[in-house]
């Protein structure tokens, strides 16, 4: 058993560490179960994470009633930029005849409403780990005062509806709450798993709603092409922020047959260095990259000396376009060829890839060969 330390170093950082809102809803149902089978009021609970770490958290706004106890822990998500963090997790606990632990959705918990994700339609969004950390321990419990009775637990969060309002939650069709969430328990300060679980449930719920063509984007500058460019709704696009390489792996388990790409040229330009996870952390390269393939197309020495320099891909490009319009078009097409070539044999055979790179000073870029036929799929449905 590992004890709880809320500190890690992490990339030179000492980082605090949280726990999830599945450890808080499961907390909660232990400490409720325990007094409402004891008559004896809890100040903390104990609860042991799927990581195998140890929490000890403390019991808020205990209500005993005749039939019934409610009781909530409070969500800390450590140095993650959590928008949870600090929220009431509650779990009322009560007697039932049909034998079981029954786990049901109230106030604030969202209800899922589109196939694809981690519950059914119908079902409220209070995830497979989440449920059986609360089964496992409201059974614990019972098992410890030999209750025979079915235990019911309603969790709700009453800040629920409007803090889902801030999340992925209504893209994902996931109406009236936030989502109670975590695989380990313990929440890691900006946690990739937890972006890549985030872009794996929405992929799941496009495969499931029948989509063969996905569109992705790396974030918030694609997202706005899509719009303003395109004229599309940019909530069609799936956002796999800088794990492109994950996101293609994604489509390819679900069994997508085609992904179009569309980003900026300032993480496109990455992909050229084989780089499919375009955080800063792993590598930049960007004016290396395109001052590469410039020299190949033909750009003198001066011209690769003036983009070096640059700190913006935006910039480069307007060196480019000044030293030559053609020169331009050569370097660029090249780089978006590569580009493409490091995306294809990441997919592999099963799942078609093509890209747009854009500019917003310059707009598109480069397009690969079946680009507009992917755009045309993925605009009629």
């Amino acid at each position: 058993m590992k004890v709880f330390h809320d500190i890690i170093e992490k990339d030179g950082k000492k980082l605090r560490l949280g726990y999830t809102t599945g450890s808080c809803a499961a907390a909660a149902a232990k400490a409720a179960c325990y007094m409402l089978l004891s008559g004896r009021r809890k100040k903390t609970v104990t609860l042991e994470t799927p990581k195998g770490i140890t929490l000890t958290l403390r019991v808020h706004d205990t209500v005993i009633g005749e039939s019934s106890v409610s009781c909530a822990i409070k969500k800390d998500a450590g140095d993650d930029p959590d928008i949870t963090h600090g929220a009431l997790i509650y779990a009322r606990a009560s007697l039932c005849d049909e034998p079981g632990v029954h786990i049901e959705g109230g106030d604030g918990v969202g209800r899922v409403t589109m196939p694809g994700l981690d519950q059914k339609v119908g079902e409220a969004a209070i995830n497979s780990v989440p449920r059986q950390m609360i089964k496992e321990n409201v059974e614990e419990v019972a098992a410890l005062f030999d209750c025979k009775s079915g235990i019911e637990v309603l969790i709700s969060v009453p800040e629920g509806a409007m803090l889902a309002k801030k999340t992925f939650n209504p893209r994902l069709g996931i109406l009236g709450g936030i989502s109670i969430l975590g695989t380990t328990g313990i929440v890691e300060p900006m946690s990739e798993t937890a972006l890549v679980e985030t872009i794996r449930a929405e992929l799941s719920q496009k495969r499931a709603l029948g989509y063969e063509t996905v569109l992705l984007t790396p974030g918030n500058y694609g997202s706005e092409f899509i719009k303003s460019e395109l004229g599309l709704d940019p909530d069609i696009a799936v956002q796999a922020s800088n794990f492109i390489g994950d996101t293609i792996d994604i489509c390819r388990e679900f069994g997508f047959k085609r992904a179009l790409l569309i980003g900026h040229i300032g993480k496109l330009v990455k992909l050229a260095g084989n780089m499919l996870n375009t955080h800063s952390k792993y590598g930049d390269c960007r004016m290396e990259l395109i001052c590469a393939h410039a020299a190949a197309c033909g750009a003198t020495m001066d011209t690769v000396k003036q983009m070096l320099a640059c700190a913006a891909c935006d910039e480069a490009v307007r060196i480019l376009r000044e030293a030559s319009p053609e020169l331009e078009l050569a370097a660029l097409a090249s780089l978006a060829k590569k580009a493409l070539e490091n995306l294809k044999c990441r997919a592999g055979e099963w799942l078609d890839v093509e890209l747009i790179m854009f500019s917003k000073e310059y707009g598109v870029l480069g397009k690969s060969e079946h680009a507009d036929e992917f755009l045309s799929l993925i605009t009629e449905g």
